[in-house]
């Protein structure tokens, strides 16, 4: 941790701010939302479609302004939409934990996701504009600090939810209030045109602005064959923790287990983000490091595939390995993958944005990969209930192998084409 430290000081003020402004992010956030579905279907009573419909919209929310918010930023600056979505998420939070309507539950669900679609784009681009050359360093030292906060988050909220979930709401509210102030005083201003970008795109349309990004075949490219590691990386979330509930039950094991693979997920990239990143770049050029993500990620499923030829014990230790072994070394199979190539994918689209609209097509990039997740959980949920249902335990993991494989292989045709190069200057019409 001391080299982490270290390495932040040697940033100016404004990456450093950014760093931990990430970390305070997410530890507000997730100290309040793996509880939020607890606290709508136990303290309000609300029925469970209800429940997904609330903590749907927010995602829907986020995921389909992404686009908005990033040519917002380009537009406006991105100190303005950063400190638009923490003040939003403010208002949100401390919403979430006042009232009981449901009218309220849902705009209080969709500000906090503006609210992330407001703030996201901006902080990346923001990033990539102040860390300049050593844009890759910065974007794996802000991968600690964004696992940091996940892993953090939870803890102080499980403390505080175990008083009262309206106070967790008020906390996190405070926290992203006092976010606020400190970026309204501290953070610099940066607009598009800080970076060198022409004038004239301040006078091309926005339609036109989109036309220009949908019409860059690279990037499209690059963004779809990305969306495999997200829904790869989710898995922490859905596959991972329903085989140890299937196998080990829903008591205090299956629950402790859950635990640990996500503190093996964070606890690895925050000790190994900086050094991965380290040993790739004196490697592996940016696209091959991609590829061996891509392929690590795959391959996180081996061990789950593996486990399905291994009779099921009964009862006892045998059972408890079982369920618990095989998903924590896919886990820290994921962590590992994630660490290699989410640096060089931040770099890669500011590289293939041609250093224009960078918060835009950080927007899109997101809005792509959030339509790949869901439609990627949803395969992986249809596999998981096939399988139980064939007798086929190795179906899932096969599947989510061969994505990985796919996606590595995608990238790989990229690479060797030149489509993850810096492309040339693009014309701008005024």
């Amino acid at each position: 941790m001391k080299q982490t430290f270290t390495q932040l000081r040697s940033y100016e003020r404004s990456v450093q701010l950014l760093m931990v402004n990430q970390f305070t992010i997410n530890l507000g956030f997730y100290m309040l939302m793996p509880y939020l579905a607890a606290h709508l279907s136990g303290t309000l009573g609300l029925a469970g479609w209800l429940v997904g419909l609330v903590l749907g919209v927010r995602n829907f929310s986020q995921q389909g302004m992404f686009l908005v918010g990033g040519t917002l930023a380009d537009r406006l600056g991105y100190k303005p939409l950063i400190v638009a979505g923490c003040v939003l998420r403010t208002v949100g939070f401390a919403t979430l934990g006042l009232v009981d309507s449901l009218p309220a539950l849902l705009a209080a669900s969709a500000a906090t996701g503006l609210a992330g679609a407001l703030f996201n784009p901006a902080v990346r681009a923001y990033l990539a504009a102040d860390a300049g050359e050593r844009r890759v360093e910065a974007f794996a030292l802000f991968n600690v600090f964004y696992q940091a906060g996940i892993l953090l988050g939870p803890l102080v909220g499980m403390v505080l939810t175990g008083v009262d979930f309206r106070i967790t709401c008020l906390v996190s509210a405070g926290i992203f209030a006092l976010l606020s102030v400190v970026q309204i005083r501290a953070l610099p201003a940066r607009t598009a045109q800080d970076r060198g970008e022409r004038t004239a795109e301040g006078r091309e349309s926005v339609l036109a602005q989109w036309r220009g990004i949908l019409a860059n075949r690279p990037f499209l490219l690059f963004s779809g064959a990305m969306i495999g590691s997200y829904v790869l990386s989710f898995q922490v979330y859905l596959a991972l923790p329903l085989e140890v509930r299937r196998l080990g039950g829903e008591g205090e094991f299956g629950t402790a287990a859950v635990a640990v693979l996500f503190a093996v997920s964070g606890l690895s990239t925050i000790l190994g983000q900086t050094r991965v990143t380290a040993w790739c770049r004196a490697r592996y050029e940016p696209g091959q490091s991609l590829i061996l993500g891509l392929a690590v990620m795959g391959l996180a499923f081996v061990p789950l595939l593996v486990a399905t030829a291994v009779p099921v014990p009964e009862s006892g230790m045998g059972l408890w390995l079982l369920a618990a072994v095989p998903p924590t070394l896919a886990a820290l199979l994921l962590a590992i993958g994630t660490m290699i190539a989410y640096p060089f994918e931040m770099d890669t689209i500011v590289r293939l944005s041609g250093d224009r609209l960078v918060a835009t097509h950080y927007g899109l990039y997101n809005t792509i990969c959030g339509i790949g997740i869901t439609l990627g959980n949803l395969l992986t949920g249809a596999a998981l209930d096939a399988a139980r249902e064939a007798g086929m335990p190795a179906l899932p993991w096969i599947s989510l192998c061969a994505l990985g494989g796919a996606c590595a292989a995608a990238l790989y045709g990229l690479h060797r084409t030149g489509r993850l190069a810096t492309p040339a200057p693009q014309s701008v019409a005024v």
